[in-house]
């Protein structure tokens, strides 16, 4: 369903767990694998996408237009995702290399992945990523976007975001290279 339909919907009161339901329906898949990519974990995928759309349905109404209906969406699940994340590193006592290995050991245990080495290999390296360089590689590798969609979502010039991808990049081959050597 298009989304001025689903927004159309949401517009009036007798409609709105209708329209809400088919915007949950068109966009909660997209959304958790954005998020999960963010925080690695199905549960805490979970969590934070429930607390993106308790968000998107109290604050749909203040959805003014100036951007697609999905750019808004990604930008709350990111800003949720974000939000989680220093939440859980304010909390962690261990280092920041105990983290990243911690991330990576859970891909192998997490019964929700099933991916083969080269998939663990390349989440591995992502998880060693700085958490921009990790949301903008995200973001254009996996969900495809645009880096102008990507300026909307994470508020950063086309540029920035330019170079932060190219250094991701980068690194993951980096990454992928010195693994294989071994």
């Amino acid at each position: 369903m298009p989304d001025e339909r689903i927004l159309v919907l949401l517009q009036k009161e007798r409609n709105y767990e209708r329209g809400f339901r088919l915007l949950m329906g068109k966009y909660q898949e997209r959304l958790y694998w954005h998020v999960r990519r963010m925080v690695t974990q199905h549960e805490d995928a979970n969590d934070v996408i429930q607390n993106c759309f308790v968000k998107v349905y109290r604050s749909i109404h203040s959805f003014q237009g100036k951007s697609k209906l999905y750019t808004w969406l990604y930008r709350i699940a990111t800003n949720e995702a974000i939000t989680y994340l220093n939440k859980r590193n304010r909390k962690a006592t261990a280092s920041m290399d105990d983290e990243e290995n911690n991330l990576s050991n859970r891909l192998h245990a997490d019964c929700y992945f099933d991916g083969d080495e080269a998939q663990i290999r390349l989440q591995q390296a992502i998880t060693k990523l700085p958490e921009k360089q990790r949301l903008v590689f995200n973001l254009r590798y996996f969900d495809e976007m645009t880096y102008k969609e990507m300026s909307g979502v994470l508020d950063t010039s086309v540029g920035a975001l330019k170079a932060s991808f190219h250094h991701a990049v980068k690194k993951v081959e980096n990454f992928v290279r010195s693994v294989e050597t071994f």
